[in-house]
């Protein structure tokens, strides 16, 4: 009788295992292809928020340029006060005018690079939203690696939760819906 209860029993245990490593493997791929989607996207995030820097350190660039030029411009000024000489007078007003343009300028390259930053920081916000959706998958993977392993069904079920989490948080990321955990950011970054 043992003989039959177990080649009936082995079957039965083969079919249970096959079930859920069925499941795993297609939350694996579910996983996995939402996570490749993802990394495309973050390399694109971080493609833009590269250029938004670049834009920014060359404004902030171009603002201390002209810094330097008013700074110029006044020094000269008090240079030709000092020296006192015939026809300074249109010399002087011509450095004025310079240093009122410098500063007309300096005030709209602030306000661009300035935008600039805050471009780089709203990109950067999503771009924390992948990084956690990453995190996320990755984990959530390993996980479904150690279910398929032992074969514990509320294993695959904490698995599934955590690569669902991963994906909100990626899906939030697509449609620039901010998600965003600053107590994360702060562990992590």
């Amino acid at each position: 009788m043992t003989d039959i209860a177990d080649t009936i029993q082995e079957p039965l245990e083969g079919a249970g295992k096959s079930r859920i490593n069925s499941r795993v493997a297609l939350f694996v791929a579910i996983t996995a292809t939402f996570m490749a989607l993802c990394n495309v996207k973050d390399g694109n995030i971080v493609q833009s928020m590269s250029q938004a820097q670049a834009h920014s350190i060359d404004a902030w660039s171009y603002f201390q340029a002209k810094s330097t030029k008013q700074a110029i411009a006044e020094n000269s000024i008090e240079l030709l006060k000092l020296q006192n000489l015939p026809g300074s007078d249109a010399v002087i007003k011509k450095y004025e005018t310079e240093i009122a343009r410098y500063e007309k300028e300096k005030t709209e390259i602030k306000s661009q690079a300035e935008g600039f930053q805050k471009e780089y920081d709203d990109i950067n916000l999503f771009d924390d939203q992948f990084d956690m959706t990453e995190a996320l998958l990755t984990i959530s993977i390993a996980m479904f690696g150690i279910t398929s392993l032992t074969q514990k069904k509320w294993l695959l079920y904490f698995s599934a939760c955590v690569s669902l989490l991963g994906i909100i948080f990626g899906l939030t990321a697509f449609l620039n819906i901010s998600l965003h955990s600053d107590f994360v950011s702060k562990i992590l970054g």
